[in-house]
C-alpha cells in the first residue's frame, strides 16, 4: 500500500496511525503537536528546483531559481535541454548543475523517465530510480519524493535534522548515519514520511531553529 501525502488531513491521518503503530512517538507529538505538511511544485520543475539550491544559502537558492525559472516560461524539460549550457550559466547555474538538468531533461525528452509514475512506486524502487540519474543523491532523492510527489513512505535518512532528532527522540548515544536510519525507520513503514514531518517538528522545538525550510537544502549540522 503506497500512503500519499497530497493534504494536511493525509498528514494527519498518517500520524495518528503512527501514534498507534509506535508508541514511542506519542512523547515526541505531545511535545511538537501536529506538524504542517511541507508541499513543493512535482514534475521536473520541482527537481530541478531542488537540484538549482543544493549546496547554496536559501537567499542564494532562491535568486538563482527566480532567473532560471522567468527564463523559461513555461518551465519544462524541452526548453532546457535545447537551452545553451553558456545562457544557463549566466543565470547563475553552475556547470556541474547544468549537466544534471541536461541529463535529467534528456531521460525525460526520450521517455527512458516517468517522474510522475514514482509517487505510486515503492519508495526505495523510487530512490533507486532517482539517484541513478547523474547528480542526483540520496538526499535530493528523497527530498523530492516527499515534497514533490507526497510520497508517504520517503524517508529521508541522510537529512542531519532527522537524524538529530531521531538520536535524541529514541535516546540514542550518537547521531546515527543514514544507513543505520534505514532499520531505526523499519516500523514506520508505509508512513515514513510522515514520521520524517514529525521528526522534522522535534527538531525546530528542540533547537529553536528550522530542520526543513520552504526551498528545501541540507540542513546545516546540530551544535
Amino acid at each position: 500500500m503506497t500512503v500519499h501525502l497530497n493534504s494536511q488531513a493525509d498528514l494527519e491521518d498518517a500520524i495518528h496511525a503512527l501514534l498507534r503503530q509506535d508508541p514511542r512517538l506519542k512523547p515526541i507529538y505531545d511535545l511538537t503537536g501536529m506538524p504542517a505538511l511541507r508541499r513543493r511544485e512535482p514534475g521536473f520543475a520541482g527537481l530541478a528546483h531542488i537540484v538549482t539550491g543544493q549546496q547554496l544559502s536559501t537567499a542564494s537558492a532562491a535568486a538563482i531559481w527566480a532567473r532560471v525559472s522567468a527564463a523559461f516560461v513555461p518551465f519544462d524539460h524541452d526548453r532546457l535541454r535545447k537551452a545553451r549550457a553558456d545562457r544557463l550559466g549566466r543565470l547563475g547555474l553552475s556547470a556541474a548543475k547544468i549537466k544534471t538538468l541536461k541529463s535529467i531533461a534528456r531521460e525525460l525528452a526520450a521517455e527512458r523517465l516517468n517522474l510522475d509514475v514514482l509517487a505510486n512506486e515503492d519508495a526505495d524502487a523510487a530512490h533507486n530510480t532517482l539517484t541513478a540519474l547523474h547528480g542526483i543523491g540520496p538526499w535530493t532523492a528523497d527530498v523530492y519524493l516527499l515534497f514533490c510527489l507526497g510520497h508517504g513512505d520517503a524517508w529521508p535518512a541522510g537529512d542531519l535534522a532527522v537524524q538529530e532528532a531521531v538520536k535524541i527522540g529514541l535516546g540514542l548515544k550518537t547521531r546515527p548515519t543514514p544507513k543505520e536510519m534505514a532499520p531505526l525507520a523499519e516500523p514506520w513503514r508505509p508512513m515514513r514520511g510522515a514520521a520524517a514531518h514529525l521528526w522534522w517538528s522535534y527538531y525546530r522545538v528542540l533547537k529553536k531553529r528550522e530542520g526543513v525550510i520552504g526551498a528545501p537544502q541540507r540542513p546545516k549540522p546540530a551544535p
